[in-house]
């Protein structure tokens, strides 16, 4: 009778072991660069590690593309994100392995300079939204919350001071489906920048975070993110783990 009840125990344990194991989703992490390397990817990985400890998700960090981007590697990721990559980091082959994982119905973060990586490749650019154009130093600006319909975005104001580097992105639109998060209000800065030929005088209305649905997936991206500082703070933090979590799971956006 002893063993009877010993090994009910042991297998009520054995399941509540499992269920208090079992994660809501699986991220990919990725920090390859070919070009600039920022000084925040450490303090990025090392935020989005917490924010699986503390919401309860599975982060894998990786920068051998080689080694990743495979069917058999990424079978069981539901979100890919890129935090802070640079220029060309994919070949044709791996390619090809992130476009399937998309358009079978899964997700891409996007941080920073993941608008500033492959650009010779159309698909990644319409996946992404926007592409990196220029620069001005590093400043204060004002944003604006466009859409609070988006989780993460319940920690903002409508309007706060935000200090980073504020991208400027290309004029082509590669995307008609985005769905703006975030502007930063261009009478705030100082938006001009000049690289010998290449210039930039501002947008306009400038976007600065967005998400939207794409080739049978999900795409998030947030320009925020170049200060290391940043990733300790607990808004920018939300933000992130908002776009992570709808991108890797659907949820969030209520209908």
């Amino acid at each position: 009778m002893n063993i009877k009840y010993t090994v009910v125990a042991m297998a009520i344990l054995f399941f509540n072991f499992n269920l208090q194991a079992q994660k809501q989703f699986k991220a990919f992490l990725f920090t390859k660069t070919a070009g600039w390397h920022h000084e925040s990817i450490n303090e990025g990985v090392t935020a989005i590690k917490k924010l699986a400890q503390r919401n309860n998700f599975d982060v894998v960090w990786e920068e051998n593309a080689a080694r990743c981007f495979t069917d058999e590697f990424l079978k069981d990721f539901d979100v890919i994100i890129f935090l802070n990559t640079t220029e060309d980091i994919l070949n044709d082959e791996q390619q090809e392995v992130f476009k399937k994982f998309i358009q079978s119905g899964k997700g891409f973060v996007g941080v920073h300079s993941a608008s500033d990586t492959e650009y010779d490749w159309p698909w990644y650019n319409s996946l992404v939204g926007k592409m990196f154009h220029i620069h001005p130093a590093q400043q204060t600006a004002v944003l604006e919350v466009q859409d609070t319909n988006f989780p993460g975005m319940e920690v903002f104001p409508p309007r706060f001071m935000w200090t980073d580097e504020w991208y400027e992105f290309k004029k082509e639109e590669y995307s008609k489906n985005l769905q703006v998060l975030l502007t930063v209000d261009e009478t705030t800065y100082k938006p001009y920048a000049k690289w010998g030929e290449k210039e930039g005088k501002g947008m306009g209305y400038h976007p600065i975070a967005w998400y939207q649905y794409f080739d049978g997936g999900r795409s998030f991206y947030t320009a925020l993110g170049h200060i290391p500082a940043i990733y300790e703070n607990s808004w920018f933090l939300q933000h992130l783990y908002g776009g992570i979590y709808w991108a890797a799971t659907g949820n969030g956006i209520k209908k």
